[in-house]
């Protein structure tokens, strides 16, 4: 069997989760026995991309804001187009040094339009190889609704002209592209459903906590932080509480926070063992980013959700209303978190009922290995990009 070679793009910005839902993929993908290029371009995050790839590592960016509206260093500089030049450079030499059979590029163009300047150079030079290599899109299920006018539109004509097949990560029966997608009719690409990309199951729990509070990479949720340290201050109960403040907050804004720490508040800023302390929660409280989901629904607890809404994010609101419908989590909206508000909601999903069970695909990472390994056998046996596009209309439609 032939040792395709896959050139994996991912560019995290605020929080960690696009960085690891593409790196639970990389590993799935070594396992199968891919060889593996990770090209990153956010802050460094200890533990990723993981063992087994071989990574390449742009200039880091962020986004100057929670609207992601600009780009800066990590000193906060907002970059230049020297900067733009040399990263654009630096990821065209990363895939001609590869030479990949097969190009993901996580989000683009259905999200991550500020990464245009090295992106759109990218395809050309994929285009431009003989023989081509097959690319492909790795989006999540839920995507982030645009608001300007023509952005649909230019992500259809992108992913018509140059892509091999849309990725989904997500299980169609929870959620299909369509329902935050308007023009997914539009697709005339190959568009297949993985399951959702959660890890494995965890071991069981060392220690045993109420309530379990996580804050995603730590970027944004400063108002979830204050409030639970607050409300388990006030707390006239035995419950024991931890608070996971989440790897990117910075240090000099960690250790007031960690001061504030009481006898029943353990505050942490990264818990390896975090899936684990979810199997063992009693109620998980947490913002409704992608990852976190895969966690607390492998995990099977209590969830009470905060969904991030800041500079007009839409998809963890539409996650997490959807997980409330289907009995899976409360929801307790941004603009109803303070102290008080976030107490109310603690106490009312500790004495509600216990999740309902579901049958959520979750083996997502596997499924992305199978799919990329059979699409390029498929695609190359029918003549590589001279074989047209297929629109997959029962899951895209559905």
């Amino acid at each position: 069997m032939k040792r395709l070679r896959a050139f994996f793009y991912v560019q995290h910005l605020l929080g960690i989760g696009h960085l690891a839902r593409a790196s639970r993929i990389a590993a799935a993908l070594v396992d199968d026995g891919f060889d593996v290029t990770v090209v990153t371009g956010g802050a460094p995050i200890a533990g990723f991309p993981g063992p087994g790839v071989k990574s390449v590592t742009l200039p880091p960016v962020t986004s100057g804001d929670e609207g992601f509206s600009a780009l800066v260093d990590l000193q906060g500089k907002p970059i230049d187009d020297d900067f733009k030049k040399c990263r654009s450079e630096m990821l065209l030499q990363a895939f001609r040094d590869c030479r990949p059979d097969i190009v993901i590029v996580e989000a683009f163009p259905f999200g991550r339009r500020q990464m245009r300047f090295e992106l759109l150079p990218l395809i050309e030079a994929i285009e431009a190889t003989s023989p081509r290599p097959l690319l492909a899109t790795s989006v999540r299920d839920i995507l982030q609704e645009r608001v300007k006018p023509g952005r649909d539109e230019e992500t259809v004509d992108l992913v018509n002209r140059h892509f091999d097949l849309v990725m989904v990560h997500g299980d169609p029966a929870f959620a299909t592209i369509d329902k935050t997608f308007p023009l997914a009719g539009a697709i005339r690409t190959e568009v297949t459903y993985t399951g959702l990309v959660a890890a494995p199951p965890p071991p069981a729990a060392a220690e045993r906590f109420d309530v379990l509070v996580s804050v995603g990479g730590g970027a944004a949720g400063k108002s979830l932080v204050s409030s639970t340290i607050a409300a388990a201050r006030k707390a006239s109960n035995a419950w024991k509480w931890c608070l996971i403040t989440g790897p990117n907050l910075p240090k000099d804004e960690f250790d007031p926070i960690a001061r504030d720490a009481t006898p029943g508040l353990s505050i942490f800023r990264f818990r390896e063992d975090f899936a684990s302390l979810l199997t063992g929660a009693r109620l998980s409280v947490s913002q409704a980013g992608y990852n976190t989901v895969c966690d607390v629904l492998r995990a099977g607890c209590r969830s009470l959700l905060v969904p991030f809404a800041a500079g007009g994010e839409t998809e963890q609101t539409v996650r997490a209303l959807m997980l409330e419908e289907l009995g899976l989590a409360t929801v307790l909206m941004e603009k109803d978190l303070t102290p008080g508000g976030l107490a109310q909601a603690i106490e009312q999903a500790l004495v509600g009922p216990t999740p309902s069970a579901h049958r959520l695909d979750l083996e997502g990472a596997r499924r992305s290995a199978q799919i990329l390994r059979e699409r390029y056998r498929t695609w190359s046996l029918k003549g590589g990009p001279d074989s047209g596009k297929v629109h997959d209309q029962t899951a895209a439609g559905r």
